[in-house]
C-alpha cells in the first residue's frame, strides 16, 4: 500500500470515527430530551455506564435516518450538522454538490449512506493540477476541487485532462472526476501483451493558477 493509500485510508477511518462520535452524541441528546450543546450532568453518565453492560432492548426499526445535502466533502443536515461521507463512496458515487443523501445509522452501529436526490449535472474539461496542496480541475475558467480519493481511484495525474462533474444550476469550489481522457501517445503504446515499464508517479507541482486561467 503506496503512503498515498496509506493516507487516504487513515482520513476515511478519522472522518468514520467522527462521524460516529457526533451521531451518538445526537441520538443522546434526542433521547435525553435535551436540545444540542445543552451539557449532561456527572450523575446521568454514571446512570449511563451502569447500563452499558445491560442488555440493549430490541427494537423492530431499522436505526435512525439522517438526511442532509452533500457539500463536496461530506453531508450537511437540516439542522446544520455536519457529517464526513468516506471519500471512497463519493469518488465512486461521483457526488458532487447538491446531492440529497440519507444515512442510515443501523442498530449494529453501521453507517450506510446512500444518495436519494441526485441535482441536475453538467461536464466540463480542463487539466488536473496540483495548488496549494490539493488537487484541481482547470476549467469554465476557474479551478474545481476534487477529493484526493478520485484522483488515486482513477488513477490520474497533474497535467492529465479530466471530465469534470458539477452541478448544472449553481456555482460550486467541487466536482467529481467523470473519467480521464487518454492521451494520444497512450493509445500508440504496444500492445498488453508486450512488455511495459511500470509507470512512476510524477512528481507533484505546484501550478499557478493566474497563469493558468489566464486571470
Amino acid at each position: 500500500m503506496t503512503d498515498v493509500k496509506k493516507m487516504v485510508r487513515i482520513k476515511e477511518l478519522l472522518d468514520n470515527a467522527e462521524s460516529a462520535l457526533r451521531v451518538a452524541q445526537q441520538l443522546m441528546a434526542d433521547a435525553m430530551g435535551m436540545n444540542e450543546g445543552d451539557k449532561v450532568g456527572a450523575s446521568v453518565y454514571k446512570e449511563m455506564a451502569a447500563t452499558m453492560s445491560a442488555p440493549a432492548p430490541s427494537s423492530s426499526g431499522t436505526g435512525k435516518v439522517i438526511e442532509g445535502v452533500f457539500n463536496g466533502q461530506g453531508m450537511v443536515d437540516k439542522k446544520g450538522n455536519s457529517f464526513p461521507v468516506p471519500a471512497n463512496y463519493a469518488s465512486k458515487s461521483k457526488l458532487i454538490p447538491g446531492d440529497v443523501l440519507k444515512l442510515t445509522v443501523t442498530e449494529e452501529g453501521r453507517f450506510l449512506y446512500k444518495q436519494i436526490g441526485p441535482v441536475e449535472r453538467k461536464t466540463v474539461v480542463g487539466p488536473l493540477v496540483y495548488n496549494e496542496g490539493h488537487y484541481q480541475v482547470l476549467g469554465n475558467g476557474k479551478a474545481y476541487n476534487v477529493l484526493l480519493a478520485s484522483v488515486t481511484y482513477f488513477r490520474a495525474e497533474v497535467g492529465d485532462e479530466i471530465t469534470l462533474i458539477i452541478p448544472m444550476g449553481e456555482e460550486s469550489d467541487w466536482g467529481a472526476i467523470e473519467a480521464v481522457i487518454p492521451k494520444f501517445d497512450e493509445l500508440e503504446k504496444p500492445a498488453a501483451s508486450a512488455v511495459v515499464a511500470e509507470k512512476k508517479p510524477r512528481k507533484k507541482k505546484e501550478v499557478n493558477l493566474e497563469e493558468e486561467l489566464d486571470i
